[in-house]
């Protein structure tokens, strides 16, 4: 323990322990040229307020200015097949033509006047769907959020533009109910399912490969001579199920390896809304994603978020936004397979 000595001599080089060494309660002007007390101070005054070692606790409280969001599940359909503006919020239907050369030859004569050509159309049929949400905010509400350092407004309008991207995703995926408004997995044009060899999870490397090489050969088949391995396809599963594109075979080959090598112009994507599609389990389609520079599917809408005015209320306001779909067009059903239950 330092002395007093010891203290003196290290004030005189600017080390202070004044503080440290006394309790606060003991002013310096009472204390002699050695540090020491020069009053008892042993009857002490008793304190007329609670006694209290704190401070309130919100001013210990701080406010991360970095706001941490709940996840969502991804909204992948327009990344799958494109999105395409078709009308606007007017329209409630809409015919997509569907046009087929016809006609025949006979042998060349000078007089003979027999064979013809000429064309039939078909109208296959969908309607709109138009949906909306209202986002509203007071006076009051803003400036208490504004007390934490949360701009209101702002997480209102990425709610409802949230929403709304939402329900267009959804909507090209399943459809709308009741009218001729279809998705991606209920489109009634779909091809039926191809059973798989077996769950993939019993299946090794080759087997799995196997059941996309029975897609891409039923396209082949089907489209009779218009695509060929080489062409571009487009196979879309689950993320679940692409986990088993990366088991290796004991030759270090896995079944990406394999679809690279034999289908180059492949692409695989993942959706969540493939998985457990319905009861029957897991769903892989695979797709020919242009065919003489025709899109074989696309997701459309009428328009993907219409902002209307703010109305101011009382104390705040309101403002609505709408958008509509048509949920998930498929040109070319002959152009797509499916496989379902791995």
């Amino acid at each position: 323990m330092l002395s007093q000595a010891d203290l003196k001599e290290l004030r005189k080089h600017g080390i202070v322990f004044d503080s440290a060494l006394r309790p606060c309660y003991i002013e310096p002007e009472w204390l002699d040229e050695e540090g020491g007390f020069q009053l008892a101070m042993d009857a002490q005054p008793t304190l007329i307020t609670t006694p209290n070692a704190g401070i309130p606790a919100l001013f210990a409280n701080l406010i991360d200015p970095e706001m941490v969001r709940v996840l969502v599940q991804p909204m992948k359909a327009e990344e799958l097949f494109g999105a395409v503006k078709k009308g606007d919020w007017t329209k409630w239907s809409v015919e997509f033509p569907v046009g087929e050369a016809t006609g025949n030859v006979t042998s060349y004569g000078d007089f003979n006047n027999d064979g013809s050509a000429g064309a039939n159309f078909n109208w296959i049929p969908r309607q709109s769907y138009h949906f909306q949400t209202i986002s509203q905010w007071g006076e009051r509400e803003m400036d208490m959020y504004g007390e934490a350092k949360i701009n209101y407004k702002s997480e209102v309008d990425i709610a409802s533009a949230l929403v709304i991207n939402k329900f267009l995703n959804k909507s090209w995926f399943f459809g709308v109910n009741l009218l001729d408004n279809y998705g991606i997995l209920n489109d009634p044009s779909l091809p039926a399912s191809i059973s798989p060899t077996a769950a993939w999870s019993t299946l090794d490397v080759l087997g799995v490969f196997n059941d996309i090489k029975r897609l891409v050969s039923a396209l082949i088949t089907s489209l009779k001579g218009i695509v060929d391995m080489e062409s571009d396809f487009l196979l879309t599963m689950s993320p679940e199920l692409q986990v088993y594109f990366a088991d290796s075979s004991t030759f270090g080959v896995n079944v990406t390896d394999l679809v690279k090598k034999n289908f180059p112009n492949l692409k695989v994507k993942t959706a969540p809304e493939y998985s457990n599609a319905n009861s029957s389990g897991e769903l892989m389609q695979l797709t020919v994603e242009k065919i003489e520079g025709t899109d074989t599917a696309y997701c459309a809408f009428t328009e993907k978020m219409r902002v209307h005015p703010v109305l101011p209320d009382l104390s705040g306001w309101r403002q609505k936004k709408s958008a509509g779909t048509w949920g998930w067009i498929n040109r070319r059903p002959v152009a797509m397979a499916q496989m379902q239950g791995m």
